[in-house]
């Protein structure tokens, strides 16, 4: 173990842009992860977004391929991540840039929704890593544009959404065509049962490596909920946003269309607004949240999905304007806020079709959510009854389904890399 990065035995280019960016200290996941995958071994590591492990991960990709000779010089990569969304691939990305600023090392992202012939003009020149969406990767393979013969690194992120996402055919149909000797890495929030047979199948001898979360989500996110019909949200929600208070707020919704919806009303209202989810394209997607980043737009209003991986600090307050249908959602989506030790707030609308939802996400957290006005009155409204559906004899559903559930029709498995949501 080491207090430092210098202790790692990472090359000096690779300490140089650690330094430029004023990384020192190693966080608790790169100072287990990077050890033993700097020593060859297969990683298993349970982490969160957040916790650093992208750098876990990457420095040891970077510092191996940095002592090759034949760095930079080949066409076909000799490193694989594979990321659930595009907007996780292109984060990894840009952290793969940054670290290698000092290498004459080659890396690129592939990711559907935008124009291929960028990214294969980029395979064509020669990459040393790439990193990619599995939808995507697959179609550039089936044309003859990448080989991944020479690949001796592989990197599975965001496990568990991957396989959220309908993902799992496809990553197997990749790994089916790497080299057997490898060395390979999964890193996953959670660890099912699903996740564990994945693992076993991709990884020899692993070392496991589980960082929890600084503290759980109660002790630094004020939660509330505010009992409401549907058709009061949006009013409830500008009400809210007239306090200054709300500095950076990210609102989610359960569908594409909601997300839309709510973000076009906040607009109408004079509050800036961006929406992100899978009907738009990738343009799109990077501009709102290069304004929210900026604080353009104080309001990003986003599905899950498309929000998985998007790493912005500052984040004040969560809301949930629709609750998830998944109870292990709720807990991805307020840990956008409390960030870096500060505090934060998270928010929750429930209209009588989602009082089921907010029970079972109560019984996840083993926490009650503070009522803010008036106690709910009145009975529970079954989501598909309120869809017009009519009465159901098993638990209910909710009226649309949420972005995770299923692909679109017409789309291969996975929605070729977030365009679900």
């Amino acid at each position: 173990m080491t207090d430092a990065f210098s202790g790692f035995g990472l090359a000096e280019p690779i300490l140089r842009a650690l330094a430029a960016r004023s990384h020192t200290t190693p966080t608790p996941i790169q100072m287990q992860a990077i050890p033993p995958a700097m020593a060859g071994r297969d990683i298993l590591g349970i982490a969160q977004t957040g916790t650093g492990k992208t750098a876990a991960f990457a420095l040891p990709i970077l510092d191996r391929l940095s002592r090759d000779p034949e760095a930079g010089k080949g066409r076909h990569p000799r490193a694989l991540v594979l990321a659930p969304t595009r907007e996780l691939a292109i984060q990894i990305n840009d952290e793969f840039r940054a670290y290698a600023q000092k290498l004459r090392l080659r890396h690129s992202v592939i990711f559907g929704g935008v124009n291929q012939r960028p990214q294969i003009a980029a395979l064509s020149r020669g990459v040393d890593i790439v990193v990619a969406t599995p939808g995507r990767l697959l179609d550039l393979m089936a044309q003859g544009h990448l080989g991944l013969g020479n690949v001796r690194m592989l990197v599975l992120d965001e496990a568990d959404r991957m396989l959220d996402m309908g993902f799992v055919r496809d990553v197997r149909k990749i790994i089916a065509t790497l080299p057997r000797t490898r060395q390979s890495a999964l890193f996953s929030a959670t660890m099912p049962a699903t996740i564990g047979k994945l693992a076993a199948e991709i990884l020899h001898d692993p070392v496991r490596v589980e960082v929890a979360p600084q503290s759980t989500p109660v002790e630094r996110i004020s939660q509330s909920v505010h009992h409401v019909d549907a058709k009061g949200k949006t009013a409830l929600l500008a009400g809210m946003l007239a306090d200054p208070a709300f500095e950076r707020v990210i609102v989610f919704s359960r569908t594409k269309h909601r997300a839309s919806r709510v973000a076009d009303d906040l607009t109408k209202r004079g509050i800036e607004a961006e929406a992100i989810h899978g009907n738009k394209s990738q343009n799109a997607r990077q501009r709102a949240l290069e304004r929210f980043r900026k604080g353009e737009a104080r309001v990003l209003v986003a599905t899950d999905i498309a929000a998985r991986g998007i790493e912005i600090g500052g984040i004040t307050h969560v809301v949930n304007y629709e609750l998830p249908n998944e109870p292990e959602s709720y807990v991805h989506r307020i840990g956008r806020t409390a960030r870096a030790g500060a505090t934060g707030a998270a928010i929750s609308f429930c209209d009588p079709s989602e009082r089921a939802y907010l029970r079972d996400i109560e019984r996840v957290i083993r926490h009650r959510l503070t009522v803010v006005g008036d106690a709910p009155a009145g009975p529970d409204v079954p989501a598909a009854a309120a869809a017009g559906e009519g009465p159901r004899k098993h638990r209910p559903r909710p009226r649309n389904r949420g972005p995770h559930k299923a692909p679109q029709a017409g789309a291969r498995t996975g929605a070729r890399a977030g365009a679900l949501a």
